[in-house]
C-alpha cells in the first residue's frame, strides 16, 4: 500500500488524466441511463400505472403490435372474470387520436392523445389528484398531468379530429402517464367504442361496436400460479395473454428504443474496461523494475495484485463519483426540457457499481501477467 499511495502522488498527472477519462465515461453513463429511463417512462408509464397483472389479447395477435391490432369481445372479459385465480377482469380499450384543445381563454392547442377506454366502475378507473373521476357523462375524460403542463386545465374542451367528438377534461391523475410518447386520456369505454368504430356525435353506430374492446385487463389473485391461470384462461376465452411487463413491447417504438440504448450502454461499459485495462498495462510495464525489486524483497504475487488493485480502485471510485456528480447535475437541467429524461436512483447505482467492477476487472487482467514475472528476469539478471 505504501508503494501504491506513493505512485499516486508521484505520477498524479498521469493518474489524473486517466481519472478524467473515467469521469467522462461516467458522465456518459449517467446521461444514457437517464435517457433510457426517460424513454421508458415516456413510452409505457401509462401501462406501468395500471393496476394490472396481465393483458389478454385476441388469439393470434402479433405481440409487437398487440394494442393496435387486437380486438376482443366483452364476453371474453366475462369468461376471464369467472376463472379461478382471477381477482378481477375488465375490458380495456386503446387507440391513438389527434385532437385540438380549446382553453378557457379561447386559445386552440393541437394535442395527441392515447385514449384508454375503461368502465367508470371498474378497477381500471383511475384515481384523480384534482377534479372528478370518470362517471356517467360519456364526454368527460381524466388526463395525465403532462396534458395540463401543455397549458390546458380542468374544464377545457378537446375535439377529436375528423370525428368532431367534443370531450371535456374533468380530472387529472397528477402524474405522468404516456403511451408511445403520447399523453394518456382515460375515457368511458362506451364513448371509446363509438370513436373506435369511427362514429361522430351524430352518426349511427353498429350495435356490435359496443361489444368490442382492445384487450382484457387482468388482476390475478396473490399466490395464484400465474402461468397455469393464464394458460387455462386463454384456452377458455380464446385469447393470448401477456404479463404487464411483456406488454410494454407492444407500445410503439418501445423495443427498438430500449434495445438500441442497451446496446450503446454495453459498448460503453466494454470501452471503459478496455481503457482502464490498457492504461494499467502500460503503467505496469513501465514500473516492472520497481515491482521486481519488491518481489525480490519477498513480496508475494497477491501483495502486488492488491497494491495495484488499490490504485485502480482509488482512481475508479473517485473518478466515477466525480463523473456521476457532474452527470446528475447536468441531467437535472435536462429533466426540465421536453427531452424524455429521468434520473432514477436504482439504475444510476447499478451503473456506477458496474462501471467500477468492469474497470477493476480490466485492471486485474492487465497486471496479472506482469506481477508474476521472475525478479531476476525483470532486473536484467539474464544478461
Amino acid at each position: 500500500m505504501f508503494l501504491a499511495w506513493r505512485e499516486l502522488v508521484f505520477a498524479r498527472a498521469r493518474f489524473g488524466l486517466m481519472g478524467g477519462v473515467v469521469a467522462l465515461i461516467a458522465v456518459l453513463v449517467v446521461l444514457l441511463s437517464g435517457l433510457a429511463s426517460g424513454l421508458v417512462n415516456d413510452g409505457v408509464s401509462g401501462l406501468q400505472r395500471l393496476p394490472v397483472t396481465a393483458f389478454a389479447f385476441a388469439q393470434g395477435t402479433k405481440t409487437d403490435s398487440a394494442f393496435s391490432r387486437s380486438s376482443i369481445e366483452l364476453a371474453q372479459a366475462d369468461t376471464w372474470k369467472k376463472r379461478d385465480g382471477v381477482a378481477d377482469a375488465a375490458p380495456f380499450g386503446n387507440m391513438l387520436a389527434n385532437a385540438k384543445a380549446r382553453t378557457a381563454g379561447g386559445a386552440e392547442i393541437p394535442i395527441d392523445l392515447a385514449l384508454f377506454g375503461v368502465d367508470p366502475g371498474s378497477f381500471l378507473s383511475p384515481e384523480v389528484s384534482s377534479g372528478a373521476r370518470l362517471g356517467a357523462d360519456l364526454t368527460g375524460i381524466v388526463v395525465s398531468q403532462t396534458v395540463l403542463d401543455e397549458g390546458l386545465s380542468i374544464g377545457d374542451t378537446v375535439t377529436i379530429d375528423r370525428l368532431g367528438t367534443r370531450l371535456t377534461i374533468v380530472g387529472t391523475t397528477g402524474d405522468q402517464r404516456t403511451f408511445g410518447h403520447v399523453d394518456v386520456a382515460y375515457i368511458p369505454l362506451r364513448a371509446w367504442q363509438r370513436m373506435h368504430a369511427g362514429a361522430g356525435p351524430a352518426d349511427e353506430v353498429r350495435e356490435s361496436a359496443y361489444q368490442e374492446a382492445t384487450a382484457v385487463a387482468l388482476r390475478l389473485k396473490d399466490g395464484a400460479g400465474t402461468d397455469a391461470v393464464l394458460a387455462a384462461g386463454d384456452t377458455a376465452a380464446g385469447t393470448t395473454s401477456m404479463m404487464l411487463k411483456e406488454s410494454y413491447s407492444a407500445s410503439p417504438g418501445y423495443t427498438a428504443e430500449t434495445s438500441t440504448l442497451t446496446l450503446i450502454q454495453v459498448f460503453l461499459y466494454a470501452i471503459s474496461a478496455l481503457v482502464v485495462g490498457a492504461f494499467f498495462t502500460v503503467w505496469t510495464i513501465q514500473r516492472r523494475h520497481e515491482l521486481a525489486v519488491v518481489r525480490a524483497m519477498g513480496a508475494s504475487t497477491g501483495y502486488l495484485m492488491r497494491d495495484t488493485m488499490i490504485q485502480a480502485a482509488v482512481i475508479l471510485v473517485t473518478s466515477t463519483a466525480v463523473g456521476f456528480l457532474v452527470g446528475v447535475g447536468g441531467g437535472a437541467f435536462l429533466t426540465e426540457t421536453p427531452m424524455p429524461f429521468a434520473l432514477e436512483a436504482a439504475p444510476l447505482a447499478f451503473a456506477a457499481l458496474l462501471l467500477i467492477f468492469l474497470g477493476l476487472a480490466g485492471a486485474a487482467t492487465a497486471v496479472g501477467r506482469v506481477v508474476r514475472i521472475d525478479p531476476l528476469t525483470a532486473l536484467g539478471g539474464n544478461r
